[in-house]
């Protein structure tokens, strides 16, 4: 029998994620944190073999607060309380490793792909350095649920934010904020830049979106990087779409810049940060709507 319920959840994450938005829109930018969530639904921390502080090392610590200036700027923030453990909105619906699940997975789940070997699809096999999250094969009627429940509305409110902005603005920017640990894991001791820009080679967003990130980062006096190791993920690949006027950036931040890995409270380093990511958000939004818009062909 499956210790989760159509609904079992609801008492700890609701809602499962918010939408913060300013009284006034000042530009089509919008802000997204899908892996900050930090409530872990009670019945899955029973099914998990793993202590919370180990779940915790896959999550986006404190990422919607670094961001929540924003909001006073003008421009709206969506933020999970789940964790990614838990339910990974930035996947594919369907990214399962069928070896996880008692029951058969739906035809058209998709079984093979890079995240899924590795662990990471969009119910998550392990966190950390491959360590496994359950010692069981949990019922597939768990994942659907979390998808249904969980997933779906989440890219739901998403998309619909995110065409309002389109249709008001004629153009929208889609900025995904993630983070990652200082260094690769035990193998690969070598500090990380201070930030990771992903902008999938070029193709999600128009290149004033990714230069002014960077050179604004840049001129902050941040380490930064482009597309390694991260060009980005599912959102970005799929709410990009520059030729309709669409574009999606991530922005990866170097955990050591604003928090204590270990012990997950935050450091000295916060307050700056956050101030900087305001002023970051500022500078978006007077990219001119001309640079933004839909393409229009030479003969137009």
């Amino acid at each position: 029998m499956s210790d989760f319920r159509p609904g079992a959840d609801h008492q700890d994450l609701d809602p499962p994620f918010d939408i913060v938005e300013p009284e006034t829109i000042r530009a089509p930018v919008l802000f997204n944190s899908p892996h900050s969530g930090s409530t872990y639904p009670h019945p899955f921390l029973q099914m998990s073999q793993l202590e919370i502080g180990t779940l915790r090392r896959s999550e986006d610590s404190f990422v919607d607060e670094l961001f929540a200036g924003v909001v006073r700027q003008g421009y709206p923030l969506m933020h999970a309380h789940f964790p990614r453990c838990f339910v990974d909105v930035n996947r594919e619906p369907y990214e399962l490793d069928p070896r996880m699940f008692d029951g058969r997975l739906p035809s058209f789940a998709n079984t093979r792909s890079m995240r899924v070997a590795g662990g990471l699809g969009t119910i998550a096999r392990v966190v950390g350095d491959a360590q496994e999250i359950y010692g069981r094969r949990i019922p597939v009627d768990d994942a659907l649920t979390r998808i249904e429940s969980l997933y779906k509305p989440y890219h739901r409110a998403l998309r619909r934010l995110f065409s309002k902005l389109h249709r008001d603005f004629g153009a929208a920017m889609l900025i995904d904020c993630h983070s990652m640990p200082s260094t690769a894991g035990h193998r690969d001791e070598r500090p990380r830049p201070e930030f990771v820009i992903g902008d999938r080679y070029g193709t999600s967003c128009t290149g004033a979106v990714s230069e002014v990130v960077e050179q604004t980062l840049r001129g902050m006096g941040y380490t930064v990087s482009r597309n390694k190791p991260y060009a980005g993920g599912f959102i970005t690949e799929h709410y990009g779409n520059p030729a309709a006027g669409l574009h999606a950036i991530q922005v990866e931040i170097n955990r050591a810049l604003y928090m204590d890995e270990r012990r997950y409270q935050k450091t000295a380093g916060f307050d700056r940060l956050a101030a900087d990511l305001e002023a970051l958000a500022v500078q978006l939004g007077e990219i001119p709507l001309d640079e933004l818009q839909p393409y229009r062909s030479a003969a137009e």
